[in-house]
């Protein structure tokens, strides 16, 4: 995939990354924000070694990362490839020294990476090559090409999606893509192709392969929470009962000062009480529902040069 005429994400802006950045503010240079040892996943995933990939195809107004995700600060240094892979060499060793699970491969994660994607292929060649066969976990935001997404086949063994908007309108005012709705859905269907759509763990309850779809609840957007449960629904109604693992998300706050109502507050009890609602009514049953109060516990901080999160 050439970056003089970028299409690895659905926006396919064309840009060439060779002389400028596209959309997503990425250069054709390698630019990683954070390789850590991190706990703060669902429990099949945790711990597990992520690579923060710095800037984001979506730019969304309320991002929680924003301090890799957005073009606020400055460009990340150049990495290689043999350095990062260097890096996350050094981190499994620590997973592997610090873990008291009997069995099962180390967990690496690739963090928001689409824009990046061309590259995954070499970093997992790089990584088997220093003698370690990590599980990988694809987490992103869903908003995928599907011609990507096949490119990565037999590379990753667990695919970890955001599914945010059912809502067009509220795609295109939050993260300036209104053809968000059924590009994730076409992306998930894609993952599910490749995975399945359950979620295999190990006797130590470390997840090898599968799928788990995140859904980050909105205060004021409740609609558009149920509409995203009823065509998670309706994309697994073929496949077994209860085989999709949804991460139901309490854990919003508004990271900025300057964001619009209803983005400049929490979630609130019954707002959040709705959706789990509809999601138990579905029978989207497996996986795990946030503690209302998860917005004072996950706050990643990519200025702290130790761990980006806190509470881990």
């Amino acid at each position: 995939m050439g970056l003089d005429s970028c299409h690895l994400c659905p926006r396919a802006c064309g840009a060439d990354r060779t002389k400028a950045a596209g959309f997503c503010h990425a250069s054709d240079s390698l630019e990683v924000a954070s390789v850590c040892l991190h706990r703060g996943e669902e429990p099949p995933l945790n711990p597990i070694v992520n690579i923060f990939f710095a800037h984001c195809n979506l730019q969304c107004i309320y991002c929680q990362n924003h301090q890799i995700s957005t073009a606020e600060r400055a460009k990340w240094e150049p990495i290689s490839v043999d350095t990062l892979a260097d890096q996350i060499a050094e981190n499994i060793k620590k997973s592997n020294s610090l873990t008291i699970k009997q069995s099962g491969n180390p967990l690496v994660g690739f963090v928001t990476a689409a824009h990046y994607a061309h590259h995954i292929p070499e970093i997992v060649h790089a990584i088997r090559h220093k003698g370690f066969n990590p599980t990988f976990v694809y987490n992103s935001s869903g908003y995928e090409s599907v011609n990507t997404l096949r490119s990565l086949e037999g590379l990753i063994d667990i695919y970890l999606p955001d599914y945010k908007y059912a809502d067009s309108q509220l795609a295109a005012a939050y993260s300036h893509a209104p053809d968000y709705p059924e590009v994730a859905y076409d992306a998930i269907r894609e993952m599910i192709r490749q995975v399945g759509s359950g979620l295999k763990v190990d006797e130590s309850g470390t997840a090898y392969r599968g799928l788990i779809v995140r859904h980050l609840v909105l205060p004021g957007h409740t609609e558009n929470s149920v509409q995203v449960l009823d065509r998670l629904a309706d994309l697994t109604s073929p496949l077994p009962p209860f085989s999709l693992h949804l991460s139901l998300m309490a854990q919003y706050y508004p990271p900025r000062t300057d964001l619009p109502s209803p983005l400049d507050r929490k979630l609130t009890h019954d707002e959040y009480s709705t959706v789990v609602d509809h999601a138990q009514d579905l029978g989207l049953i497996a996986g795990w529902i946030q503690e209302l109060d998860a917005s004072d516990n996950y706050r990643p901080n990519f200025e702290n040069a130790d761990s980006p999160f806190q509470n881990l």
